[in-house]
């Protein structure tokens, strides 16, 4: 669609005209001649000696000159169709634990599913779901590492998560570190930043004590939700007989309380895939997605050509006067 981003600009069109018939006439000069552009360079032409359909085409060009002026004055725009832009969320982080006892496969009862895949598989729902926020993602072992920075590009982030593996980053586990790196890469986003930080254990490693990480996420406005993996202790049943094991035995859910306390999260504990699944979805719910989206038409700004066509105008009358020999 074409419109005017300054219409009453057009109120100048008749300025020439009253200004030919308020204004008193130029002392030493014959006949009156509209004021327009070109008015400088043929205001020494001997216009007036010109034929009398000369000088009416020249009155005419200068009247085109300064219409075109006008409305290049007025901004002529044009809006193309609506388009729809998804509103901006969150930024959510997720730092995963890859370390050596991710490989244990005790949430699930058939024994074959390690945790760290089956994590895998219900975040993937969970990033799917989160249209509109900018998701990125840590995998923590013995170090941190930076998986994929914030972005709106939830499937590439789903991806590189189903690359992970057990142990890619060292067999222990720096809770801290990584709640630094998150830190450090969610320092200068804009918007609500949230840490999902999951762990089957104990802070083993890393330069960071998780409390202190935990505080300066806290002055910095990060809310850390944790979740701790594991089953319970049960009965299984060996060669010798039956005997209980205890598979989250490492996991220091008092750590991953206070974090989530002092940064204003959550603590979830997850000991099998309904309860993970279910961690998921209580975080979809505290911390909603954006819906809706707003509208944004595109505009093309068209100023230029009617003043590039105005300056073409003055300079072709400037040529014409020049060449019929109207200069004295």
């Amino acid at each position: 669609m074409l419109h005017l981003a300054w219409p009453w600009l057009l109120l100048l069109l008749p300025a020439p005209w009253l200004a030919a018939r308020l204004l008193p006439p130029v002392a030493g000069r014959s006949g009156g001649v509209l004021f327009f552009p070109a008015a400088g360079a043929l205001a020494d032409t001997g216009a007036a000696r010109a034929p009398h359909a000369a000088r009416r085409w020249l009155r005419w060009g200068a009247l085109l000159c300064w219409t075109l002026l006008v409305l290049a004055a007025a901004r002529p725009q044009w809006t193309g169709p609506p388009v729809e832009l998804p509103q901006s969320g969150r930024n959510l982080m997720l730092a995963v634990d890859v370390s050596g006892s991710m490989g244990n496969t005790d949430l699930e009862p058939s024994g074959r599913v390690s945790r760290l895949d089956l994590v895998k598989r219900v975040a993937a729902g969970f990033i799917r779901r989160r249209a509109g926020d900018r998701v990125g993602l840590i995998l923590f072992g013995t170090q941190a590492y930076l998986q994929a920075p914030l972005t709106l590009d939830r499937q590439t982030v789903a991806r590189l998560l189903d690359d992970a593996v057990v142990g890619i980053a060292g067999r222990q586990t720096a809770i801290g570190d990584a709640i630094g790196m998150a830190l450090k890469r969610m320092r200068a986003a804009r918007g609500p930043m949230v840490l999902i930080l999951l762990t089957d254990g104990a802070n083993t490693a890393g330069h960071v004590a998780p409390r202190k990480a935990a505080e300066l996420a806290a002055r910095q406005g990060l809310r850390i939700y944790t979740i701790g993996v594991g089953a319970r202790a049960q009965q299984v049943q060996g060669p010798f007989g039956t005997r209980w094991m205890v598979p989250d035995s490492d996991l220091d859910e008092d750590t991953l309380k206070a974090i989530a306390r002092i940064t204003g999260g959550r603590y979830f504990r997850a000991t099998d895939r309904q309860a993970l699944e279910a961690i998921y979805h209580r975080i979809d719910a505290l911390e909603p997605v954006v819906r809706g989206s707003r509208s944004l038409r595109p505009v093309d700004e068209l100023f230029a050509w009617p003043l590039g066509a105005a300056l073409l105008l003055s300079l072709l009358l400037a040529a014409l006067a020049w060449r019929r020999g109207w200069a004295g």
